[in-house]
């Protein structure tokens, strides 16, 4: 069933309204969709070189403001289910200790899900979930999907059909080297 989504969704990059479809694929992915808009970005920007910039562009928009949507669907369940559920069972203070944890690393958590394979949906979700403050959901999502499709688009417009097997393949590994890189880095730095 995924793969007959994923080949969908390549032949849809063919179409008149590809920017559209894209818009509307990088804002469903963000919340709910599991195909990510990657899928759609490479095939047109090798298809239209001189429009890499602006394929990314769109991506990076309606990604986040599809992870908007995520944030929403997190505040929204976590207060009119979750919470109750939690609070007649005794553990209101467990996700208080949890939510505090998880908001302490939030922007580590939305860059790492933003830029990586890992599915930025669920840390949408999760930012909503646990009130995490928006302006930084916003600031971290808009740096980490920035970061994942101008890359893309820079090295498909400068490197063509060539470089198309190592970011299906192999950037998602990349990406989460450097994320892994950098939080150690700041740990060395923390504790030396």
């Amino acid at each position: 069933m995924l793969q007959s989504l994923y080949d969908r969704t390549i032949r849809l990059a063919d179409h008149p309204h590809a920017l559209w479809v894209l818009a509307f694929v990088a804002f469903i992915e963000s919340s709910v969709f599991p195909i990510p808009p990657d899928v759609l970005m490479i095939p047109m920007i090798l298809a239209r070189p001189s429009r890499a910039w602006l394929i990314a562009t769109v991506a990076l928009v309606f990604s986040v403001l599809g992870g908007l949507l995520g944030y929403a669907i997190g505040a929204y369940f976590y207060d009119s289910i979750g919470q109750p559920i939690l609070e007649a069972m005794g553990k209101g203070h467990a996700m208080q200790e949890f939510n505090q944890r998880f908001n302490d690393f939030g922007f580590w958590a939305v860059l790492t899900a933003g830029v990586t394979p890992f599915p930025y949906k669920v840390i949408t979700i999760m930012s909503g979930w646990t009130g995490m403050p928006l302006g930084t959901f916003i600031a971290t999502s808009i740096l980490a999907r920035a970061l994942r499709f101008y890359i893309v688009a820079g090295l498909l417009w400068g490197f063509g059909e060539p470089i198309r097997d190592f970011i299906e393949k192999r950037l998602g590994l990349m990406f989460t080297l450097f994320i892994i890189l950098l939080i150690g880095g700041f740990l060395v730095v923390k504790y030396i």
